[in-house]
């Protein structure tokens, strides 16, 4: 139970576990899919917690450059953010944490992150680390690592809050506890994991050596 431990931080994804952003991005990604004569709900099943970048790689399209079409679906993310909502209980989860132990990691660009959170009416954290920031895209566990030392603090220390699984096998491999987060799933999936599907299921206490705890409400 993860009510029993204590952490230094917590690390949070951004798209499906603090936002849902689904009907944006798959608006833009199904306009982009049709143009390129791409089977759109083989396309959709794919971009889902993982780099955009990573995405267009692994497609390898003929005449399609990977990093320059995703600048061009980056800024199309960006200027779309209709629907996009918080998951429920998340503001006043963050609310409840020191700005100095909380970080977000999410394999969106920058820019469409901070556009995200401020849509979805939640504070922007002092610590992100985003798409651009690492070499290597989830499931490498780069990106969680790179947030635990940006908080100073040991990654097999953090609690990581993710929805794919490509975010929860980054956490795994970096050696974070996980926290599944379910708000937007469509199908169960298997995990050993603990799994929320409302952040008010839980408030956080902070103990007498300055460690986030979970509290079960």
């Amino acid at each position: 139970m993860l009510e029993e431990h204590t952490f230094a931080a917590f690390l949070f994804d951004m798209d499906g576990t603090l936002t849902n952003s689904i009907a944006a991005a798959e608006r833009v990604w199904t306009q982009w899919a049709q143009s390129k004569g791409l089977n759109v709900e083989e396309l959709l099943s794919t971009i889902h917690g993982v780099r955009c970048v990573d995405t267009l790689r692994r497609l390898n399209l003929p005449g399609v450059d990977p990093e320059r079409e995703a600048e061009l679906l980056a800024q199309a993310e960006t200027d779309d953010v209709e629907g996009v909502v918080s998951i429920e209980g998340a503001a006043c989860f963050l609310a409840g944490l020191p700005a100095d132990r909380w970080a977000v990691v999410t394999s969106a660009p920058r820019l469409l992150a901070e556009r995200r959170i401020q849509a979805a009416g939640l504070p922007l954290p002092d610590i992100m680390v985003a798409a651009e920031d690492v070499e290597r895209g989830k499931p490498a566990p780069d990106c969680f690592l790179l947030a635990a030392q940006k908080l100073g603090v040991k990654p097999e220390e953090c609690l990581v809050f993710e929805d794919a699984p490509a975010g929860i096998a980054a956490a795994e491999a970096a050696g974070a506890k996980v926290m599944v987060i379910t708000a937007t799933h469509k199908h169960a999936i298997e995990t050993p994991h603990s799994s929320l599907t409302s952040y008010d299921a839980y408030g956080v206490s902070i103990n007498h050596q300055g460690r986030l705890q979970l509290r079960a409400q």
